[in-house]
């Protein structure tokens, strides 16, 4: 081989090996995006087949090996080409992710069992390829294991699963264990289409005031998060564990429930969030009310009175009920003389001939649901009204939820954690109270919401127009529905901006916001879902 010859060699597989470990990164990183799920991930893949899994690099690489092959091209030219074909890798890098990759144990093994496949893949297109020369096989290993880099990652997925079976089950069972040594600990299990995590901090709030109590931290609410607080963190010096239980699938609420069964079970609301994979409201509400079915006979459910198909979960039930309305005086626990502006809320709380005034610096009608829930959980430990409106009125809002702050002379309402319709309906109801200077609204729209998707978010727009001066529409093909909305509500179109991502959203603000104006970032997705 010619110094030319290696030379040249050496600079294509070079950048191919670079853009296959580039590639190779970008996919590892949208799998763990979509939570390790198979099915999400391949659809994804399906949805973007020539954006991202096949490249004109591909036709140009796979153009190189059919000429290398007719005209037996010679190596330096073959390899040059093939440089210049995969020398880029501009897809395949995200400047500014939302989200980093984290490097965790199973992502390790991951990439452990897809280095593997690659390998094979590559070594034996390599030695026995069909092309005649070594160098012609050589890049048709390179162009394969490129290729179907994001294939094999999913096959390994499928390798993986007794692996990781057998490790969560390992954590599962550690966990049982350490909650079977301790009966005298009362668990508060939380469910809910939305509000979880709110009405989690408000009862770690009011109970921690007497009670040694673990919380689960920001949104934790899958098996291994759970297990992950209860492995860890559970002392002996614990008297509750609060636990907000999420679920997106069949199932899900019963596998949490094995885990650790409730003593006080809290349904929040049940709405169309995960329709997409729930199918329909019934199957999400049965998959909320399966909670209840893990309650012990001297064990309460607490129940939003306020929402029909929560309420109607109390039927059949042999435990106590609570019931909590923010709009009926018929509960057990209700709400009177409510008024909210854009810096809290202050209403009375009634139980019986029990009656307090509270005030919080939450913001939204909706959170005062939200409290009465959580302030239902310590009753029933044994707080007066009186105890737990101090624990409320220390209440910060949690992060990304409707949290309001002052950014470079800006109003900011984040409210950008995996929006739905009813927490969207309140944000732009909360941002139109505000009369400090412009009201503006950035938002790429809902996701999840199966076949009402399109509905819901054209819903949105109607509700935007109502109370806001501008509209930042992040991603133009996604947010369609809500420009039809605005546009329906006859919402001035001057005042309607399409970016690509909040980047751009951002520069915009930088450029035509000012001091006083208001911005509300309603939801914000991960990465896999952005259209730049």
């Amino acid at each position: 081989m010619s110094f030319l010859d290696f030379a040249f060699v050496m600079l294509g597989m070079g950048f191919a090996l670079w853009r296959i470990g580039r590639r190779s990164r970008f996919f590892i990183h949208t799998f763990q995006l979509f939570g390790y799920k198979t099915g999400p991930y391949s659809e994804w893949l399906g949805s973007h087949f020539r954006d991202a899994v096949f490249r004109w690099s591909h036709v140009v690489g796979a153009s190189v090996l059919v000429l290398g092959w007719l005209l037996d091209l010679p190596v330096w030219l073959s390899f040059g080409l093939w440089a210049m074909a995969f020398a880029s890798s501009r897809r395949y890098r995200r400047d500014k992710p939302k989200k980093n990759l984290v490097w965790t144990p199973r992502i390790k093994r991951l990439v452990g069992i897809t280095g593997l496949l690659l390998a094979a893949v590559a070594i034996g297109t390599a030695v026995k390829g069909p092309l005649g020369s070594w160098n012609l096989n050589v890049l048709a290993a390179l162009w394969l294991a490129d290729f179907s880099a994001p294939i094999l990652l999913l096959l390994a997925s499928f390798f993986a699963i007794p692996i990781e079976n057998g490790i969560q089950e390992g954590f599962k069972s550690k966990a049982r264990a350490r909650l079977a040594r301790r009966p005298d600990l009362n668990i508060v299990a939380i469910t809910g289409s939305y509000g979880k995590t709110s009405v989690k901090f408000a009862v770690h709030e009011i109970l921690s005031q007497r009670f040694p109590t673990l919380v689960t931290p920001g949104s934790y609410n899958t098996p291994m998060g759970i297990c992950k607080v209860i492995n860890s963190d559970l002392t002996d010096e614990h008297r509750l564990a609060v636990l907000e239980m999420g679920m997106r699938h069949p199932g899900d609420i019963a596998e949490l429930c094995q885990i650790a069964g409730p003593s006080i079970a809290v349904i929040t609301s049940v709405g169309p969030a995960h329709l997409e994979y729930m199918g329909s409201i019934e199957a999400i509400a049965k998959e909320k009310a399966s909670l209840l079915s893990f309650l012990p006979a001297d064990g309460v459910a607490i129940l939003n009175a306020d929402d029909p198909r929560v309420l109607a979960m109390r039927l059949g039930l042999k435990c106590d009920v609570l019931t909590v309305s923010a709009a009926s005086n018929s509960a057990d626990l209700w709400a009177s003389d409510i008024s909210y502006g854009p810096h809290g809320a202050h209403f009375t709380i009634h139980s019986g001939n029990e009656s307090h005034l509270f005030t919080t610096k939450l913001l939204g009608k909706h959170n005062v649901l939200n409290i009465l829930l959580a302030v239902a959980v310590g009753q029933r430990a044994g707080m007066s009204l009186r105890q737990m409106s101090h624990a409320i009125s220390r209440l910060e809002p949690v992060d990304h939820r409707l949290k309001l702050s002052l950014r470079n002379g800006l109003h900011v309402l984040d409210d950008a954690f995996n929006s739905n319709p009813i927490g969207a309906a309140n944000a732009v109801e909360v941002l139109g109270q505000f009369t400090t200077g412009r009201r503006i609204v950035i938002t790429p729209g809902m996701i999840e919401l199966g076949h009402q998707e399109i509905e819901l978010n054209r819903i949105f727009g109607t509700q935007i127009a109502k109370n806001a001066d501008a509209v930042l529409l992040v991603g133009p093909k996604r947010t369609a529905p809500i420009a039809e909305g605005l546009k329906q509500a006859n919402y001035p179109i001057s005042q309607i901006h399409v970016v690509n991502s909040l980047f751009e959203a951002q520069d915009w603000l930088t450029k035509h916001a000012t001091a006083g104006d208001v911005v509300l970032y309603e939801n914000d997705l991960p990465d896999q879902f952005n259209e730049a």
